[in-house]
């Protein structure tokens, strides 16, 4: 059951943001842009440094992050990795978009990317972790 809940709420959180995405290039008149698929989009060589950068902390908070779940035994950290990845993520990556990107309204995207993801994981941990444990 619990691998049927979570394929259901990941389809409907990825649905969500696919109508968000569309609405917004609609109203907003946003151009698609051609990424490949599952590439790191960086907007130029500064945006790629400080992505990586931002990739090494993460690894080292996540590491921490086990340690302390292991030692201490405080599963509610591991609620806070991913917020604190999105944190980062998001909106580095509309910032360069919005300041170095040939289409910078791109960056509109993908703050409600963001925001959908946030969102999706305030329900979650709304929801008393029922998604996940059960």
């Amino acid at each position: 059951m619990f691998w049927i809940k979570l394929a259901l709420f990941v389809l409907i959180v990825f649905g969500l943001n696919m109508v968000v995405k569309l609405l917004l290039r609609k109203v907003l008149k946003i151009e698609k842009e051609k990424k490949p698929f599952l590439s790191y989009n960086h907007i130029n060589n500064l945006h790629k440094k400080i992505d990586w950068a931002m990739r090494i902390t993460s690894v080292i908070v996540i590491i921490i992050t086990n340690m302390l779940v292991i030692v201490e035994n405080y599963p509610n950290y591991f609620l806070l990795l991913p917020i604190f990845i999105i944190g980062l993520d998001y909106p580095v990556r509309a910032f360069f978009e919005r300041k170095y990107s040939q289409n910078p309204k791109q960056y509109i995207l993908t703050l409600s990317e963001g925001v959908i993801v946030l969102l999706a994981l305030a329900i979650v941990i709304q929801f008393n972790y029922d998604l996940i444990i059960y």
